[in-house]
């Protein structure tokens, strides 16, 4: 059956930022696909409630505390995952973020610090979950931004840091072939609990129909998409970036 091919029966998938908005939803539709996973993000009673949910699915899932931040917290990640599942067929760096300023406020450090949240941290992870998606010849998903290559002020920082993930999707991608895939996603605006504390309710409404398909988009369009990527529908796709944003 051609449905089968979306099914993520006995994979494992450790995904970042997992507690909330995107990531959580990554999560729960992995899990009815069949999928055994690992939520992972700072807020634990976030992602212990993401791993019940996931569960109900008939899947095993655990919750693992980390801050990307720190290559220690991610090796712990991946330690655990393995120690519980013996396996990681799927990575999605879907941790990042970055609060939006005019230049005069963006200080050297803070572009840093934001650029390895956004960059480096997928980098790390991907690299040291590497050996174990050699083994298993998995892939990394990296949730990019439509903000990479869309031009508006005031998200210097994040906008300049999703386009350096984008292009570094396709340097790994050519990289790890043909052992291990590496594609992108790159959301439009996605109405979510965090991006709704950036604009007033007025902006927030019209930001979600500023598209030519004139609707918002939701994180199971996200999560829909990552599937395909993550399954075995996608075995020929690699260096890619699947843009999700109505058209825009």
């Amino acid at each position: 059956m051609l449905a089968d091919k979306f099914r993520l029966n006995g994979k494992v998938a450790v995904i970042t930022g997992s507690g909330k908005g995107i990531g959580r939803g990554i999560g729960l539709v992995f899990a009815e696909a069949g999928a055994n996973v690992a939520f992972a993000a700072r807020t634990e009673k976030d992602i212990q409630a993401a791993a019940e949910k996931a569960k109900a699915f008939g899947v095993q899932a655990i919750a693992v505390p980390c801050d990307v931040k720190y290559d220690s917290q991610l090796q712990n990640l991946v330690d655990k995952t393995i120690q519980t599942f013996g396996k990681i067929d799927i990575v999605v760096n879907n941790a990042g973020g970055s609060l939006p300023k005019p230049i005069p406020q963006i200080t050297r450090q803070q572009f840093a610090e934001d650029f390895d949240f956004n960059v480096g941290s997928a980098l790390s992870f991907a690299r040291i979950c590497l050996p174990h998606l050699k083994e298993s010849k998995g892939c990394v998903i990296n949730i990019s931004s439509a903000a990479g290559r869309l031009v508006a002020p005031y998200f210097i920082n994040y906008a300049a840091s999703k386009a350096a993930l984008t292009f570094m999707t396709r340097l790994m991608a050519a990289e790890l072939a043909p052992d291990v895939r590496v594609n992108a996603i790159a959301p439009g605006f996605i109405p979510t609990d965090a991006t709704a504390g950036f604009y007033d309710k007025a902006t927030f409404q019209k930001m979600s129909v500023m598209n030519p398909l004139r609707t918002p988009g939701d994180v199971e369009d996200v999560a829909l998409a990552a599937l395909y990527l993550a399954s075995p529908a996608a075995r020929w796709v690699t260096g890619k970036i699947l843009e999700i944003d109505g058209g825009t």
